[in-house]
């Protein structure tokens, strides 16, 4: 299977309020970016990519963790991030059941990431020629 299908299949397989919250962050991320590349990683996590990472999900027993891999260098005017506020790197959102997602600060929030990740894919290409 694609990483795609390694997806629809994580989340079909969690029957409940943490597979809705994985497909309604999914669309979201989708939504945001066209061109986001759908990636199945660290022993079946899914991963999304333009340029470079953008995020990680994964479902624990008791939330749904995305984590943003360059969190700690985009732009946080919403207050998005509510884990991993320690780290040098990462960033993470935490979601319980109940929680709502902010689709207005995601979409925000991947466009930082594209945006970090192009920029820094930029330079590196510079420093290349």
């Amino acid at each position: 299977m694609n990483p795609s299908e390694l997806i629809d299949t994580y989340i079909a397989d969690l029957a409940d309020w943490r597979g809705e919250t994985l497909a309604r962050l999914r669309k979201t991320i989708r939504d945001a970016d066209p061109e986001i590349i759908e990636e199945w990683k660290w022993m079946g996590s899914p991963l999304w990519s333009h340029d470079g990472q953008i995020a990680v999900a994964n479902a624990h027993k008791e939330k749904v963790k995305l984590t943003f891999a360059q969190g700690a260098n985009l732009p946080d005017p919403h207050r998005f991030f509510n884990a991993g506020l320690e780290g040098n790197r990462w960033r993470a959102l935490d979601l319980h059941q109940g929680d709502e997602v902010d689709e207005r600060a995601l979409t925000e929030m991947i466009h930082a990431a594209v945006a970090f990740n192009g920029a820094r894919a930029s330079r590196a290409k510079a420093g290349k020629e």
